[in-house]
């Protein structure tokens, strides 16, 4: 595994957004599948059904149903074709690499628990690379050793 995601990159992958472009680009420049968790997976879903609900409180947030709904079925979609594949992890494993990372570096660093568990993740599966577009966890990432891309 060369390569692993977070939120932001499969939300730029599937939700037309200013990083699409990018996310694309880089998505179809790898060698392999793109390798997620379940954890990444839920986080995901998640976040897709929640921006549906903004939306349809307020117009102006969020992701429309149909779009939502699009992106979850694309990602689905991927999953079946192998385009994304999931990855096992020890999640005692990964949750010791998280507490590590965040009793090192949250309180100078301010990081969110979702997004040490992302790198923590990484970390555990030996990826070198991390593809993500939240700048704070790019950094988080980049002081674990990893590659912060695209």
């Amino acid at each position: 595994m060369i390569a692993y995601p977070d939120t932001s990159f499969l939300c730029a992958l599937y939700v037309p957004q200013s990083t699409s472009s990018a996310a694309i680009a880089h998505y179809h420049r790898m060698k392999e599948p793109l390798g997620v968790s379940t954890l990444l997976l839920y986080e995901f879903r998640q976040s897709v059904r929640f921006q549906i609900f903004r939306n349809a409180h307020d117009a102006r947030q969020g992701y429309p149903k149909k779009a939502g709904l699009k992106a979850l079925a694309s990602m689905d979609a991927n999953l079946q074709t192998g385009a994304l594949t999931v990855l096992p992890v020890d999640l005692a494993d990964v949750l010791n690499h998280a507490e590590r990372l965040s009793s090192q570096r949250t309180m100078a660093g301010g990081h969110r628990a979702l997004d040490i568990l992302h790198v923590a993740t990484a970390r555990h599966l030996g990826a070198k690379e991390f593809l993500s577009f939240d700048e704070n966890q790019r950094k988080l990432a980049g002081s674990e050793g990893l590659i912060p891309r695209p």
